[in-house]
């Protein structure tokens, strides 16, 4: 969804400067959904709003649309329709990458490894497993955490205090929960939705650009870091533009590169 939104953008303000010869009319953007809604994780105003947002930018959104197949220069539909198509994003999903001599019998859909409520593997002593990899069943998630970054930050720092709980050759050790604080998603330039849970509010458009941006910038580590990201995003902002690119031109020998 973030994808096809900064495509958009790429078709609108930046592509026809670079290529002023092309017909960027001619440039479909679809978005394929295999469920019913854009963003399905999060709240149904955010889907609705993601999926305006995406209107607005010129992307065709597919929603309850599978893929079954491509042959080089058509997607092939699950319901027999064909969408031709040079350039394919294939952007559905999360495979684990399961390292060699786990036992198959702890390895489930995704590549994930099952693991009790302290992230240790199943059927294993020494070996804890975090993040996209681990799939741990707990009340609040049945069938797993969602694959989210802030999940992995938890618990690696939950997984942090139990080793150290081992170190002290201590019997109690505690239970994985996931607390969930929101999820927030950027469709393009003013454009994004969030979702707080606590307190329970939401929101989208030009507030919550600036919710996603301020707080993807104070992840940045280091205050100077944080000051040529801003630096960079300002510049993007005013001038519609990208500062860095590689450019390719056919016409002759010429070859222009820009950093």
């Amino acid at each position: 969804m973030e994808l096809s939104g900064a495509l958009a953008e790429m078709k609108k303000y930046v592509l026809p400067k670079d290529y002023p010869e092309l017909d960027f009319s001619k440039m479909n953007i679809y978005l394929l959904e295999g469920g019913a809604k854009t963003l399905a994780a999060m709240s149904d105003k955010s889907a609705e709003q993601s999926h305006r947002y995406l209107t607005r930018l010129g992307v065709q959104v597919m929603t309850n649309t599978l893929v079954k197949d491509y042959d080089g220069k058509n997607v092939i539909l699950q319901d027999g329709n064909m969408i031709p198509a040079n350039i394919v994003i294939w952007a559905a999903g999360i495979k684990g990458n399961v390292p060699a001599g786990i036992d198959a019998g702890v390895i489930i859909r995704g590549n994930r490894i099952k693991t009790n409520r302290q992230g240790r593997a199943e059927g294993y002593n020494n070996i804890y497993v975090i993040g996209d990899l681990a799939y741990m069943e707990t009340p609040k998630y049945p069938k797993g955490h969602p694959q989210l970054a802030a999940v992995a930050i938890q618990q690696g720092e939950c997984l942090a205090d139990n080793l150290k709980r081992i170190e002290r050759r201590s019997t109690e050790f505690y239970d994985f929960e996931y607390h969930d604080k929101g999820t927030m998603a950027t469709v393009g330039r003013n454009l994004a939705v969030c979702d707080i849970s606590k307190p329970r509010l939401h929101f989208g458009g030009f507030l919550a650009w600036l919710i996603w941006m301020g707080l993807h910038l104070m992840l940045i580590l280091g205050v100077k870091n944080r000051f040529f990201v801003f630096l960079n995003w300002l510049y993007n902002y005013i001038t519609y533009d990208q500062n860095l690119r590689l450019i390719f031109k056919t016409g002759g020998e010429k070859l222009k590169i820009e950093n």
